[in-house]
């Protein structure tokens, strides 16, 4: 199979978007019509651009409403179709891609149907051309590609074969197994696209909401192993209507599309013979080893005293940089002061900030093979003499992700650089481990960010959840490994008001923007991080007037909750306190959770935390609003 997309799919200019095409490395492009009557290069022209590019023209599309009409339409039908034919031609390509019609007086006579469609057949066969048809999923008569088969079937004619389009037969819920009633030799063209599983008219459906493979939640995979079944092995092209793709950016999208084709070709490949896929498995992590912090000389000084408040010991310096490690429980944070190198250089962008996440996985050369294959890019650091060097990716907001081989120690690894201190005593206040993180992203990367971790890594997304700012809505989505070694929530605001947008513009991309740190007593690393100094976010009164009333909880238990403005959520599977400490420089804020049992992350407290946060001054220029008193 090879890859292709329409040009649809894209957002600029009908040349920007065959250069992003082929940058990206597709093999193919599907000529929308709109596209080329929109620019000002004759279609011989275009089709000159097309075959420089190294592309191949896959097909011309859409010729709409064609079939089942009454004289004279019928005849002024196939007069358009000869202007259809003239323009393929002219682009280069030797297939016209026709839709079942939707238009009120079309016969539904599938006899009919055939008949038309054999006539078409013939008339481009005669300039060596072919017709693929195509059930859309909101077709009056054909709306289903096994009604589309039958009819290329009684139509008989080699130069008409089929069009699938994995989003019209997955959004009806038509089996992926009758698929293998297909012949294929008769499938000129099989279109891709996935898309969130929420109940809405198709069509609108269809026109806004499709999205790459593995961003939504059709079942592409079953989808495209059936195809490999029967044998089909010619095109794989996306057809992606979407309308933050639309305003993207035309590159990113473009090599997301390939990254998505990549994924999914693989695991279907896997699903129909194990171990046959060509790239390495999805990356397993076994630990989140480390998260590394850069920061000039200034805040390197602030982030240390902070460190020290949440109950971190300094647990060793690098033998020739300013990196310290600092250490509590199984947690270990990096702050890296090098004034030169990849950290500087991220914090001069950024300011303070994450520039990098340590994660032990099994296979790290499998790992780097895996991401080389998914086009994602690798980075490689300067490095002293005997220092060690761990295989990174480019992450969100230009971070890296970094590999550590999860059968070392980290001690025996890469803590080797550091000059331990073993009597450093790392029980601080009782924090244990990482819970998670968030990294926050522009609105029009969630589902790009999204599509990275899920095609790289073995984690799973839940669903998108919207989290109420007070001057907008942040779209949330949690991904989790299976053994709950790495969790992370990607968060995004179409709003440029909300607290999301404002991390985002101000400090310049994406990023890390809090760490959730787990305990096992929260009342205790409360108690703790108070003496210890740290400044907990406060939330309103009216919050815990409410808690009894609708948890039941003790008056006794809500008071000491209030006490340290802990926050609290209960589901079937148990109970989830946590708090928020005041942001680092207006930047980078931490949680600290104590899980009894409880699996979610309190959509409704986020709303609470998200207000409390507002009422602050959070970012320069914003009105400062003064603080509720504590009742």
């Amino acid at each position: 199979m090879y890859n292709s997309i329409a040009t649809v799919s894209l957002s600029g200019s009908l040349p920007e978007k065959l250069a992003a095409i082929a940058a990206a490395g597709f093999e193919g492009v599907e000529l929308f019509e709109a596209d080329v009557l929109a620019d000002p290069h004759t279609p011989r022209e275009i089709g000159r651009i097309i075959a420089d590019h190294g592309l191949r023209c896959v097909t011309l599309q859409p010729f709409r409403d064609f079939e089942g009409l009454p004289e004279p339409r019928r005849a002024a039908v196939f007069d358009r179709a000869e202007h259809k034919f003239d323009l393929a031609q002219e682009l280069g390509t030797d297939l016209l891609m026709v839709c079942s019609s939707t238009v009120a007086d079309a016969s539904g006579d599938h006899a009919r149907i055939a008949a038309d469609l054999h006539e078409l057949g013939d008339r481009a066969g005669r300039r060596n051309l072919r017709v693929a048809y195509e059930a859309l999923a909101w077709g009056r008569h054909v709306n289903d590609h096994r009604d589309a088969w039958a009819i290329v079937q009684a139509a008989d004619h080699p130069q008409a074969g089929l069009v699938l389009d994995s989003f019209h037969s997955l959004a009806r819920r038509i089996p992926s197994e009758t698929l293998l009633d297909i012949d294929p030799t008769r499938i000129f063209l099989v279109q891709m696209a996935d898309a969130p599983t929420i109940q809405m008219d198709i069509l609108q459906w269809s026109r806004h909401l499709r999205c790459m493979p593995g961003q939504g939640g059709l079942a592409l995979v079953d989808y495209v192993a059936a195809l490999m079944r029967i044998g089909y092995d010619d095109v794989l092209s996306l057809e992606i209507f979407n309308d933050t793709f639309r305003s993207h950016a035309t590159r990113v999208t473009a090599l997301d599309g390939v990254r998505s084709l990549i994924a999914l070709r693989d695991e279907a490949t896997q699903r129909v013979k194990p171990a046959g896929g060509t790239l390495p498995p999805k990356v397993a992590v076994e630990r989140l080893d480390f998260i590394e912090f850069a920061a000039s000389r200034d805040d390197t000084v602030k982030l240390e005293a902070l460190f020290g408040k949440l109950g971190f010991t300094l647990g060793g310096r690098h033998r020739s940089k300013a990196v310290s490690l600092w250490r509590q429980g199984q947690i270990s944070f990096v702050l890296n002061s090098e004034p030169d190198g990849f950290a500087a250089s991220h914090g001069t962008v950024h300011g303070a900030s994450v520039c990098a996440i340590g994660l032990a996985v099994n296979d790290v050369a499998a790992a780097h093979v895996r991401a080389q294959g998914l086009r994602i890019p690798s980075f490689e650091q300067a490095h002293g003499p005997g220092e060690r060097t761990l295989p990174a990716v480019r992450g969100v907001g230009g971070s890296l992700i970094e590999f550590v081989e999860a059968a070392i120690d980290p001690e025996q690894a890469w803590m080797q650089d550091f000059a331990i201190d073993p009597a450093a005593d790392t029980k601080g206040a009782g924090l244990t481990g990482i819970d998670h993180f968030t990294q926050t992203v522009a609105h029009g990367e969630l589902l790009s960010w999204r599509l990275f971790y899920t095609s790289l890594f073995d984690i799973e997304a839940e669903p998108q959840v919207d989290l109420v700012d007070p001057v907008g809505l942040v779209q949330s989505e949690v991904l989790h490994t299976p053994n709950g070694a790495l969790t992370l929530a990607l968060n995004g605001s179409a709003s440029s008001r909300t607290l999301s947008s404002r991390f985002v513009d101000y400090y310049f991309g994406a990023g890390v923007q809090h760490v959730a740190l787990a305990t096992d007593d929260i009342f205790t690393a409360a108690d703790a991080l108070t003496e210890r100094g740290i400044e907990f976010l406060q939330m309103p009164g009216n919050y815990y007037g409410d808690l009894v009333a609708r948890f039941g909880l003790e008056e006794s238990l809500v008071a000491r909750m209030r006490r340290h403005q802990i926050i609290y959520d209960r589901d079937a599977t148990g109970s989830y306190f946590h708090l928020f400490t005041r942001a680092f420089e207006r930047r980078i804020f931490f949680e600290i959770v104590e899980r009894r049992g409880y699996a979610g992350f309190d959509p409704q407290g986020a709303a609470i935390r998200l207000a409390a946060q507002t009422r602050l001054k959070l970012l320069p220029g914003d009105p400062a609003v003064p603080m509720q008193s504590r009742p």
